[in-house]
This record gives C-alpha cells, sequence and structure tokens, in this order.
C-alpha cells in the first residue's frame, strides 16, 4: 500500500469511503459484506475510513464503527462530518457530535469535517449564532478532534471566502477531483488555490460516482492498449496519484471487488505519464458535451436581467453531463430574478456571443432541467424522514 503523510500522521492514499456501502436486496446495509470489504482492506494497508451524519439514512456510522471495533483504535482512522449544510433541521453541534460518537463507537474522531460548504451552506457555518467552528476547536483542544477540515462542493471563489475566514483551523479539505472535473467543476482552480494555501487536499468522487469506471468501448479500448492489465477505474485514481497535494483520495467501495481492484491500483505500479494523463483529458472532452462558453462576459453587458450567464452555462454542461442534485444545489444561493428562469429570451446576449451560442436556447433548457430535480432542502427534509424511519426500524429490531 502506497502511503502519504499528512498532518502529522501516515495515511493510506486509498481511503475508504462510506457513502456506498454494500447493500441486501431488502437495500439494507450487508453488514457481513461490508465486513468482508473491511477486512480485506486492512491487510492490504487500508487505515483510512470516512462516514458521515446523512450516509445511508444514517446508518453508515453505526456499521462502519461495527465493522472497524475488532481492530486496535491506534491501527486505524475514523473521519466523519458535522451536516451543517443541513441546518433547516435545526443541529445542534454538540448533540449531534455527542450522537456522531456514540454511534461510531469511539471517544475521539481522527479526522472530522465541516460538511458541504457551498454557496448556499457557508453563510450558516460562518453566522455566529451557531457557534459551530468555536465549538469543533474547542473539541479538537480537548482531544475528541484530532485533525479538523472541511468538505467543499463550492466554487472557487466561494473556496477562498470560507478559507479567508478559517483557513488557519483548518487542517485539510476535501473536494471533488478527477480527470473530467479537473475542467467541467474547475477543480483545476481549487487544487491551486488550496496548495497556495498550503492546506493538503482529500478527493471524493474520483471516479464521479462510477462513471468515469465505465467508459465507452472504443475509449476503454484505447486505454487498455497502453495499460491492458488496468481497470478503466484505475486510470482515473492513477490519473490523481500525479497530483502532489493529493494525500487521500477517497472511494465509495460497495463491492469487494471494487476494494480489491482500488487496492492493487494503490499498492505500486508505473506513474502515469504525460501522453497517458493527455489521453484522459481526450477523453473527457468527448464526455463533457459542452456549450464552448469562455467566460468572456461579453454576454452580460447588454443582458437586461443582468443574469450571470457564463456561470448558468458553467452549471448547464455540468447538468448535461449528470444531472444531480449537487450541481443544482450551486444555483440554490441565486434570487429568483436571476435564476435561468428569469431570461426573457431576448437575444441580445446571443447576438454579441464571440462563440455563436444560442444562449436563450440554453437557458430555458437549464431551467427545465433544473425544474425536475427536488430542492435542497426538498431533498434534506426526505432524507431526515427517511433517516429517522430508518433509525425507528433499527430500534425496533433491537
Amino acid at each position: 500500500m502506497l502511503y502519504n503523510e499528512a498532518c502529522g500522521e501516515k495515511l493510506s492514499r486509498l481511503g475508504f469511503g462510506c457513502m456506498r456501502l454494500p447493500q441486501t436486496l431488502e437495500k439494507t446495509i450487508d453488514e457481513i459484506e461490508l465486513q468482508r470489504m473491511v477486512d480485506y482492506a486492512i491487510a492490504q494497508g487500508v487505515n483510512y475510513f470516512d462516514t458521515a451524519w446523512p450516509y445511508h439514512g444514517g446508518l453508515s456510522e453505526i456499521a462502519i464503527g461495527k465493522a472497524l471495533a475488532k481492530y486496535p483504535r491506534e491501527t486505524w482512522f475514523l473521519a466523519d462530518k458535522y451536516p451543517g449544510h443541513q441546518i433547516a433541521s435545526s443541529y445542534n453541534p454538540a448533540e449531534i457530535f455527542e450522537q456522531q460518537l456514540k454511534k461510531c463507537g469511539v471517544d475521539h474522531f481522527d479526522f472530522y469535517l465541516l460538511h458541504n460548504i457551498y454557496e448556499n451552506s457557508i453563510g450558516v457555518y460562518m453566522d455566529p449564532q451557531w457557534g459551530i467552528l468555536d465549538y469543533f476547536v474547542e473539541q479538537k483542544r480537548l482531544g475528541r478532534i484530532k485533525h479538523l477540515g472541511f468538505s467543499c462542493h463550492a466554487r472557487p471563489d466561494t473556496l477562498e471566502k470560507f478559507l479567508d475566514y478559517a483557513g488557519d483551523k483548518m487542517e485539510f479539505c476535501q473536494i471533488q477531483l478527477n480527470y473530467l472535473d479537473w475542467t467541467l467543476q474547475d477543480a483545476q482552480a481549487k487544487y491551486e488555490l488550496l496548495t497556495r494555501r498550503g492546506i493538503p487536499i482529500w478527493v471524493m468522487e474520483p471516479l464521479r460516482g462510477g462513471r468515469l469506471a465505465v467508459l465507452s468501448d472504443a475509449d476503454t479500448a484505447r486505454l487498455r492498449t497502453l495499460r491492458p492489465d488496468e481497470s478503466t477505474a484505475s486510470w482515473a485514481l492513477r490519473w490523481l496519484q500525479n497530483l502532489p497535494n493529493v494525500r487521500m483520495v477517497l472511494s465509495g467501495m460497495s463491492a469487494f471487488d471494487q476494494v480489491s481492484d482500488n487496492v492493487r491500483t494503490f499498492s505500486g505500479g508505473e506513474p502515469q505519464t504525460e501522453a497517458e494523463a493527455a489521453l484522459l483529458a481526450e477523453i473527457a472532452d468527448g464526455l463533457k458535451n459542452a456549450l464552448p462558453c469562455t467566460r468572456c462576459r461579453y454576454c452580460c453587458d447588454g443582458c437586461p436581467m443582468e443574469l450571470d450567464i457564463p456561470l448558468l452555462i458553467h452549471t448547464y454542461n455540468d447538468l448535461k453531463f449528470a444531472g444531480s442534485m449537487l450541481v443544482a444545489m450551486q444555483l440554490d444561493v441565486l434570487p429568483e430574478d436571476k435564476q435561468p428562469s428569469a431570461c426573457i429570451g431576448c437575444g441580445a446576449c446571443a447576438a454579441i456571443c464571440p462563440q455563436n451560442i444560442d444562449i436563450p436556447a440554453a437557458m430555458s433548457d437549464l431551467a427545465d432541467r433544473l425544474s425536475k430535480i427536488p430542492s435542497w432542502a426538498e431533498t434534506c427534509r426526505q432524507r431526515e424522514e427517511a433517516a429517522r424511519k430508518l433509525r425507528e426500524q433499527a430500534q425496533a429490531g433491537t
């Protein structure tokens, strides 16, 4: 197993993500299979496990705590997260933190993150009435948290705003990073910003929810011509190994063969060459099907609604690739009159666009796509209701 020194600890470069644990036919966590996966991962040198309050309706913390309990506490690192992005549920930091320790069966967390800082949650994390940052800084002082950091799905300017506020208290940052999002979600800019600030990077979604593990037959054949013994997933993971400030790569593994394949990738092998990285960049361009916006902002000057058109097109490109709530929530913070639905279709933007993009058509399609995705707040409410039912079922079965 390859290791990195980060935050004064020796960490396996491969981290075991607990958002997509194996499930039974009844859609509950398959604890027997999970134990087999954890046993193998630990035997192969994996020592970092990452969970969070909302994963699997609140049951991920319990399941991974049970799976790790058979091993000496000092032999593994456990990370958990505070759900400040779901503050609508009135989560008290102390109450949640105490529950998390109990659910995981530990007296401290090795790594703890402020979860999902983005445009619509940064205000909550920075609002003194909640006292979130102060509380967790104090828990670190008390030794109940060894290393404090945060996860972020925000745009680079929002990330920088949070770093200005609390960067001196953050030891690491977890971002979505892969060879597709290097350009599609401005991950390169986030990587460079965090590197300049001296903050080590933890990677989430290295396979884009599994999308980069299953390419077209043609693209897969191109990769296998160069590395016939490596899986498509290993290409994405090995690409990250060439970024020196990436200290941890989290993979949400839901099957034993995924664990064994990932362990093989992080146990050695030749580094990816420049030519191989260039091939992945070419494949990424083919996956995007993106509008060729260069962010020149000429379109903004004549927009009667004063829309941030480059931002909206950026989100549109991302949403076309994978229509998910995580993409849609980037626009939650925008007022109603700055949403794509506010576009009046006057065409002033298209007339001046150097790339000849039909911007009104894109805004109309974006508004339609967004209307079919549940709002972030509603999704949080649905998750909480599902979590409540799962907890009640679990308690009834004990």
